[in-house]
């Protein structure tokens, strides 16, 4: 897994991303909630592991963004606030699992692969949905507004993908990866083509923007309601 690590206790995050890493994790670390809420937003995180109690940003304010957004992104909070009403508040914010400081790794361990699982069990559905834009996985029928798009296989995988990760940034590594199924960068201008003609088919005519460019790092596919 690919995981993101907010923790301000340089001893706690030591210890959680020596663990990770010896299990053939990648980790990334942010030190503040300033920093993680930006590497959260960036997304490509397969698990968040937040504290609640950061300078900069609380661990609860950071998952509220991400839900807020449509990030779907699994979250386990870490807290040395264990009373019930904490644990209730951190699930009602948008936590996947609370677990109480002092722990054992191994239980961190296990929590994580846990949400991991639920979310991928989640990830069986049957319709996606941005805004008003909607793709059936069944029938592969996807509208915008009521209104049929014809898309093309590629550009169906394509947007297929960017719903599934509504709310985030999405890479050119990403979508290489993921709908190309290449792990080299084949030096083409192939991901912008299928970009273009994507937004052209799912914004052109409609009164909001649903696909954008974030320069420098990718794109994003987020209900402009949510911004």
């Amino acid at each position: 897994m690919h995981i993101l690590l907010i923790e301000d206790d340089r001893a706690v995050a030591d210890f959680i991303g020596k663990g990770l890493r010896e299990g053939q994790h990648r980790v990334e670390h942010a030190a503040d909630g300033t920093k993680g809420l930006a590497c959260a937003r960036a997304g490509g995180f397969d698990a968040i592991v937040v504290d609640r109690m950061l300078p900069g940003v609380d661990g609860l304010s950071i998952i509220e963004d991400l839900r807020g957004r449509g990030d779907k992104t699994p979250v386990l909070i870490l807290s040395a606030l264990g009373d019930v009403d904490d644990r209730v508040k951190g699930l009602k914010a948008g936590g996947d699992d609370y677990l109480v400081k002092p722990f054992a790794f191994a239980e961190l361990l296990a929590r994580l692969e846990a949400i991991q699982r639920r979310q991928q069990a989640n990830q069986f559905e049957i319709r996606l949905r941005v805004a008003d834009l909607e793709m059936d996985l069944l029938t592969h029928r996807v509208t915008r507004g009521g209104q049929v798009l014809n898309l093309q296989p590629r550009e169906y995988k394509l947007l297929e993908y960017m719903m599934r990760h509504a709310g985030q940034v999405v890479t050119r590594t990403m979508l290489l990866e993921n709908v190309w199924d290449y792990h080299f960068d084949p030096q083409t201008n192939v991901i912008d083509v299928h970009i273009s003609r994507l937004r052209q088919k799912i914004d052109r005519g409609f009164d909001a923007a649903l696909l954008s460019t974030v320069r420098g790092a990718g794109y994003l596919l987020q209900d402009p309601d949510l911004i």
